[in-house]
């Protein structure tokens, strides 16, 4: 068992494009256990997005909380709302943009667990 809080994440992930990420359970949390599937709470200030990328290994599921996430995953786009998810499937074409006033905040869970090295820029 694991309990986490993501108020306790002494350093974020902070990528170049925006995104701020709070590794909650798998391989690139603090603790670097959990290798089957991975949580993040995911936080995107407005005007930023996440980089146009793909996962060779991991599915993802983003599962928003609060804001909305302009998507684009292959050649579709569409808005996520809170309450709503959207499964990102292997080799899928992806990003997630915050064009709104407020915070994006989402939990990504992935499988298995997301690495840093299986995140490849499009």
């Amino acid at each position: 068992m694991k309990i986490t809080d993501w108020n306790e994440n002494k350093q974020p992930l902070e990528t170049v494009s925006g995104e701020i990420v709070y590794e909650l359970v798998g391989k690139a949390a603090d603790d670097g256990l959990n290798p089957n599937h991975s949580l993040a709470r995911i936080v995107i200030p407005p005007g930023k997005s996440s980089s146009l990328h793909f996962h060779k290994v991991t599915e993802e599921t983003y599962f928003v909380l609060q804001g909305e996430g302009q998507m684009k995953v292959n050649q579709q786009k569409f808005t996520l709302l809170p309450g709503q998810a959207c499964l990102i499937e292997i080799e899928e074409i992806h990003r997630i943009k915050n064009e709104g006033k407020d915070d994006l905040v989402f939990l990504a869970f992935c499988a298995p667990a997301w690495v840093p090295e299986d995140s490849f820029e499009v």
